[in-house]
Order: C-alpha cells, then structure tokens, then sequence
C-alpha cells in the first residue's frame, strides 16, 4: 500500500469529523454562513501519488451541481497529520459543495482548534454567481469568528468590493479595513485603472442581522479623484431589496415657492407593501408634505399620493386659486387582473385648487425632445374595465378630466364611454364579418366658444365674460363644447370579401349597416340656439352602406429590383347623412384628409358625424423594393362626390370637414412619397394640392438619419390658411431634432422649433447627458407653453432640470422652473 492511498483512506475515516468550506459569501461585502456538518471525498488525478507539483487545471466556469452533502476534494497532495489532527490539501486544491467551488494553493483544517486556513490565490465562486478573491483565509469552521486578508468579491449583479483586511466576529459583524466599494466594471483596456465611481471607506462595517453597511471616514471618487467626504454614513447592504431608510435628497426652484429641499424616507413596510415621505422645506412658503403608499396584491397593485401645505405667503398668490392658507391634492391609481384577458383599474386625482400641482411643479414633465410638452394641462380621474380577446375587445370607462388652466366648467364629464368589437372567426357567404359598439354620456357645465375671425377674437366676442353674448354666431365663432347632456349609442356591422380572378385583378365587395340613437340636452346658453337646436332632442340614425374596392397590381421584375404599380378604384354608395351639422359633434372634430385616409370608407374621425352620399376614390400607388436594401413607396389619388349630399361641405358647430381639401365634389389631389435607401436614412413628403390651381394647400416634409453615434431629424410644414376653422393667416414652420453621441457614453441632443411666419424660434430644448451601466448624469433645459384661465396669449415656461444617479447607491435630481407671458 502507497503511502499516499493510506493517507487517503485515514482520510476518509475521518470525513464526519470535518466541517464544511463554502457555502456563500453574503452579497457584496460579507463573509461566511454555516453549513454544518460535511462527508467528504477526495478525489486525486493519478499522478498525485508522485507528489510532485502539477499546473493548475482551468477553472469551472459553474461549480458542479449540489452533490447530496458530500464535499469533493481535488488537490495535488492530501496528507492527514495524526500527531496534531490536522488535514491539509496542497497543490491546486478545488473543493466543491453544494454548487460552491474553493480554489487555493493550500487549505489545512485544524480539527483541535477547529479552524480553517486557506492561502494562496484563494478563488470561491458561489451557486448565485459572486466570486470572492483573497490571499489568506482564516476562519472558524462555523465561520462565526476569522479573518481574511486581501479580500475582493465580484457578484452576479456587477458591483464589486474589495478590502485590505476583513475581520468577522460573533457570526455577525464584518470589518473590512480600508474597504472600496463600486458598482462599476473594471476598465477593459487597463483593470487597474480607478473606476467612473468609486466609495472608499477606512472602515466598513457590514452587519448581517441588519442587513446594513455602515461607512466611517468615507469618500466618493471619480476617476480616482476625491470628490466628496462624508465622517459617516449607512446604507443597506446589497442583498437588501427593500429597506426603510433616507434616500438621496433632491432640489427645486419656482417662483412661486422659492428655493426648495425634499429629504425623502422610505419605509420598508411589510414585502408587499411600503410607502416614501417626502417633505419639501421650501425657503417661502415652508414645508410641503408629500407621501406615498404602495402596495402589491396577487392580482395587481395601487398607490396612493398626499399633498399638503400650510403656506407661509399667500401674498404670493394674489388674485390666483392659490390665495389660500392650507392647499393639498391626492393621486392615487391601480390596475387589478380579474383573469388573463380582464383588467380594472382606476386614476384619480383630487386637489385643493386647480393650479395646485402647477405651483409646486408637481406634475410631471413629458418628454422634451419629442412633442415639446412639459407640464400637463389636465389630470385624468377615471374608473375602467378592460378585456381582450382572440379577435375581440372591450373597454368601459368613466372619465373626469381637472383642468389645471380653471375652465373646470367647460371640461365634460364622461360617464360612461363604451367600446365593443368583434371579428367573427367563421365566414360569412365567404367573407369576414365584423361588427362594433360605441356608447358615450357626457355632461359639460358651461359652452366652450373659440373665435374664428380676428375681430372677435380682439374684441372677446366667444368668450364667457363677452359684452355681447348673443354676438356668438358661426361666422365668429366655433362652438367646441355644447353644454348640457349628449348621449349616444352606436352600433355597425360589416361585411367583406376579397377574390383575385384569373388575370390578378382583386375584388372587394363590402357592405356595413349603422344604426345611431341620440338623445341631446342642450341647455339654452346665450348663442348656442345659433349653432344647436336647444332643449331635449331625439333621433335615430341609419346609414346602410355597400360598395367595392379594385385592384389591378402590375409587377416589373428588374436586376435591380421589384416594382409593383396598383391602380386602386374605389365606389361606395349610401343615403344621405341624416340630421347633418344639426346634431353634437364632440368626438370627430379633427379632419385631415391625405393619402392615409383616401380609401377609408367613412373619413369622418370619431361616431358623432357620419359620411353619407355616393363617394368615389380612385389612385394609384407603386412600390420599388431594391435587391440591395431599400424601397420607394409613392401614391397619388383623389376622391370624388358622385351623388347626394357631401358631409364636408356641411357646417356643424365645429366646421369638421370644410377646408379640410373634401368640400367641393372634386376632392383635392394628395399624394405621398416615402424613400428609405436603407437603414439609416428616411424620407417622406405628404402633400394635398388645390384641385383646380394645384396650389399647395397642405404640405410636409420629413428626413431622418441614424448612425451610430448621431442622429437627426427635420420636418418642414406649410399650411394653408383655414377661416373657416379659425386659422386666418397661412402657417409655416420648421421643427428639427437631433443627438450626437460625442463618446461612448456621452450623449447631446436638442429640439427647436422655428415659426417662418413670425420668423423666431418659439420653442427649444436641449441637454447632455452621461450613461453607463453604473452611473447616470443628465442636464435639460426646455422651453414650453402652459395655458391658464383668462390668460392670452399663454405662458412660456422655462424649466432646467439636472439628474445624478450612481447604481446601487442614490439617485438625485434638482429642478428650477420659471414663466413669463409671451
């Protein structure tokens, strides 16, 4: 027998007497958790018996999978010392338990004082991915009591900690002396250059009951650099998902409040549940108390915000709805699963005064490079059910809009609006059957009149405070609103068929048959029997439709590429629209006819009005798809008033339809051309020309580009004055965005707007901001219109907004607003 087989065998006899190494290492920063009792089994290559030293194997990327409470040992040399009960592994040690791998150049566990020292190149990967680096190990084997010494741990999560020496006791505290902790990878090109960030701590303690890391003397770096020095702080150690605590504070500033600090608490409540105090201290009108309160349930979840604030200067709104002492608002919202095709849920917001979450900028900003919205005009409070289906969908929703300018009595109450549809999945005399339902009752205090002549919007004519309210006639004025009651049910079916005969022409025959019942309140407000039938007024409305739909696609095969040129002719026939422009249209008062929308048999874009009379629509389109990438897709068409009476060429409260290019029987011509040579660049042009000078009434332009590191966009509008809608002078204008990436991580971008009419940029934004998987840094600043009661023209706001976040430890923000009349 070998002397190295004996001592393997003494070994095994032994292997209940030894305790575990490897379990895991808390986190980031900890130690070391029990694992009792081990068998262990070593494991030898053949030629260890010759004791002579071997190169260390490469290492698992996975330790091997849970091994029923045995330990494996593998190591150049294993040698069991009798004398002093000592076990010791040498020479490219792995051990392996329960999905925990040990590699070093040495392990000895000591079963007299009953500690295990490790040494050497130390490497323990645990079964959730953290990987702990050290040179020497020395622990108690219940890992209640040790130390190790050039400690580094990577985790899954890429955060990183390292220490000069850590020191465990009572099973509970760690000490890590000169402790650095970062959330950041290490530098590609040069792993020992510093970190973006980096906290470094001359000591760190890490207690386990409490989950908590607390900082002594700590600093925070950038690059290297000390940029900010704290005596003391604390913060939850990274296995802690949720913990009460102070979170970053954040800045604000606004006329009407000053300069203001939030110092948020969050309170860890129960795991589903928690909640965020977040007092304002605010240099002018004192605190404002802000709260939040969370929580999950197994079907959905909902919060709920607080506002309060007993202001300290009501001068400061004089004559404004904030000319009060306590002023307060609450937010709440949820959605709750019934089942996976239903959903409810609720919005809602209530508030003191309208213009409460305007002064305390509490709304949010939208985004600024796109759409140029910052502040919202209005809040939705609304109680909703929704489902989906294989081919069918259902919404129910009650609707209260507050109104942040105070016209809250011009804003309608929806209660309830309805919408049903279904594809029926078997065919019908072999076609598709489809069919859809609308129900909507509104209510609105008080009529909305908007001018559209410059005499009555000078002189205030429309308005509610007019000097002469029966002046608001429909050659001054639109009717937006109508105040009382509408309530309306709505119910279509339809029918279609497409075949392609032997010579590749398709066919689409479709029919649809609607049926409306409307019941009107109109209140007799002064100058609304002008626009409306006033009192209580009932109808039904009908309107069958049937017609077809032709294709003819021509393809052209080339060695460049495929184009396909389709002539499409399209005739519908229906009565006429019953009751038009004699009933309320609140929900199809946006019309712009162009190339989207010429075959849409009815164009109309909401169920208040309905097209009605004989209707052709004829075009043609051609697409070009290159075989080297790329495609050129172009229509042109017009549409034409066959028989009956043209609903564009009706006015209604609102004028829908009239300029809008459908109002005499030849349309006016439209035609689009979108180009994408490739992926990186777009362009498209939408044009509506004047049917008989071919002057361009509607025209726009649009061109993007995306590489890598920049991106751009134009769009180039010229609009045609529209008297009849209220746009007297013609409207041109130039909107451009656009972002550079100047570095691998840095980021600008900007936003204008260019009025060519007035000849001036009336609204801008731009920033830079700093990304990466570790920190964030963004500044913005941005110009937009907010609208307020009785306010002509509106309000210019200018907003500055800056972002600071570092992974894993805070994030921070300061905001300062400030407006003035344009």
């Amino acid at each position: 027998m070998s002397p190295a087989f004996g001592r393997r065998s003494a070994l095994r006899r032994q292997r209940s007497r030894v305790a575990a190494f490897g379990a895991t290492i808390s986190a980031l920063l900890t130690a070391f958790v029990v694992v009792g009792a081990l068998d262990i089994v070593v494991a030898t290559p053949a030629h260890a018996q010759s004791f002579t030293y071997n190169p260390r194997p490469p290492k698992p990327t996975r330790p091997p999978a849970k091994n029923d409470g045995q330990m494996l040992v593998q190591a150049t040399e294993v040698d069991y010392d009798y004398n002093n009960s000592r076990i010791s592994a040498v020479g490219n040690v792995q051990m392996f338990y329960n999905g925990t791998s040990v590699e070093a150049d040495k392990v000895i566990y000591d079963q007299k004082t009953k500690r295990l020292h490790a040494e050497g190149n130390i490497r323990m990967t645990d079964a959730e991915g953290k990987i702990t680096y050290a040179n020497i190990m020395d622990l108690s084997d219940d890992y209640r009591d040790g130390f190790v010494d050039s400690l580094r741990v990577d985790t899954e999560d890429q955060t990183r900690m390292a220490a000069t020496r850590a020191d465990r006791s009572s099973g509970n505290y760690t000490v890590f002396d000169n402790g650095v902790y970062t959330a950041c990878a290490p530098c590609k090109d040069d792993p020992k250059k510093p970190p973006l960030w980096q906290v470094k701590g001359a000591r760190i303690i890490h207690n386990q009951t409490e989950k908590m890391l607390y900082f002594e003397n700590a600093q925070l770096e950038f690059f290297g650099v000390p940029m900010a020095y704290l005596p003391y702080f604390s913060t939850p150690d990274p296995t802690v998902k949720r913990k009460s605590g102070f979170l970053m504070p954040g800045f604000t500033s606004y006329t009407a409040f000053g300069y203001g600090v939030e110092i948020p608490y969050y309170w860890a409540i129960a795991p589903d549940m928690d909640a965020t105090f977040n007092p304002r201290i605010t240099s002018r009108q004192g605190v404002l108390f802000q709260s939040e309160f969370r929580q999950r349930l197994s079907s959905g979840s909902y919060q709920v915000r607080l506002y309060g604030i007993d202001q300290l200067d009501q001068g400061a709104f004089t004559g404004q709805p904030g000319d009060r002492q306590f002023r307060w608002g609450v937010d709440t919202k949820g959605q709750f699963a019934l089942n996976d095709k239903w959903v409810w849920g609720w919005d809602g917001v209530v508030l003191s005064d309208y213009f409460f979450m305007s002064d305390y900028r509490l709304a949010q900003y939208k985004d600024p490079f796109g759409s140029f919205l910052s502040l919202p005009t209005e809040a939705i409070s609304q109680l909703y059910l929704t489902g989906v289906g294989d081919r069918s969908y259902f919404d129910a929703r009650a609707i209260y809009y507050l109104s942040y300018s105070g016209n809250q009595n011009q804003v309608p109450v929806v209660a309830p609006v309805v919408d049903y549809n279904n594809v029926i999945n078997s065919p019908i005399l072999g076609g598709e059957v489809s069919y859809k339902m609308n129900f909507v009752n509104l209510t609105r205090e008080t009529a909305v009149f908007d001018p559209i002549t410059t005499i009555a919007n000078t002189a205030g004519l429309c308005s509610l405070t007019s000097a002469d309210p029966l002046a608001r006639t429909p050659s001054q004025c639109l009717l937006r609103g109508m105040p009382g009651t509408y309530t309306r049910l709505t119910a279509e079916a339809q029918w279609r068929k497409s075949y392609t005969d032997p010579l590749g022409q398709i066919w689409t025959p479709f029919a649809s048959i609607r049926a409306d019942a409307i019941n009107a309140d109109v209140s007799n407000q002064p100058g609304v029997s002008n626009f409306l039938p006033v009192g209580d007024t009932q109808t039904v409305r009908m309107m069958p439709t049937v017609g077809f739909e032709y294709r003819y696609p021509f393809i052209n095969v080339q060695p460049w590429g495929t184009t396909t040129v389709e002539p499409i002719a399209q005739v519908i026939i229906r009565p006429n629209e019953p009751d038009a422009g004699k009933l309320p249209n609140e929900d199809a008062q946006s019309l712009v006819f162009d190339t989207s929308n010429l075959f849409a048999v009815d164009k109309f874009s909401g169920y208040d009005r309905v097209e009605g009379g004989g209707r052709a629509n004829v075009g043609v389109q051609a697409t070009t798809q290159f075989d080297r990438g790329g495609s050129v897709k172009t229509m042109f068409g017009q549409s034409y008033q066959m028989f009956g009476l043209n609903s564009f060429a009706v006015t209604d409260m609102t004028n829908t339809g009239v300029d809008s290019g459908l109002q005499n029987p030849r349309s006016d011509y439209v035609a689009s051309v979108a180009y994408s040579p490739n992926r990186t660049y777009t362009f498209s042009v939408r044009s509506r020309m004047d049917e008989e000078t071919w002057n361009i009434n509607r025209f726009e332009a649009t061109a993007s580009a995306n590489f890598d590191r920049w991106s751009v966009a134009v769009t180039y509008g010229d609009y045609a004055a529209q008297p009849e809608l209220g746009y007297l002078t013609r409207r041109e204008g130039i909107l451009t965005s656009g972002s550079v990436k100047v570095a691998s991580n840095w980021v600008v971008q900007g936003a204008a707007r260019w009025d060519l009419e007035a000849n001036k940029i009336n609204q801008y934004a731009f920033g830079a901001g700093y990304v990466d998987d570790c920190f964030v840094l963004a500044a913005n600043y941005v110009t937009s219109y907010t609208y307020q009661a009785g306010s002509t023209p509106p309000v210019l706001s200018h907003a500055f907004m800056f972002q600071i976040g570092l992974r894993t430890i805070a994030q921070t923000s300061t905001t300062s607003s400030s407006a003035g009349v344009q």
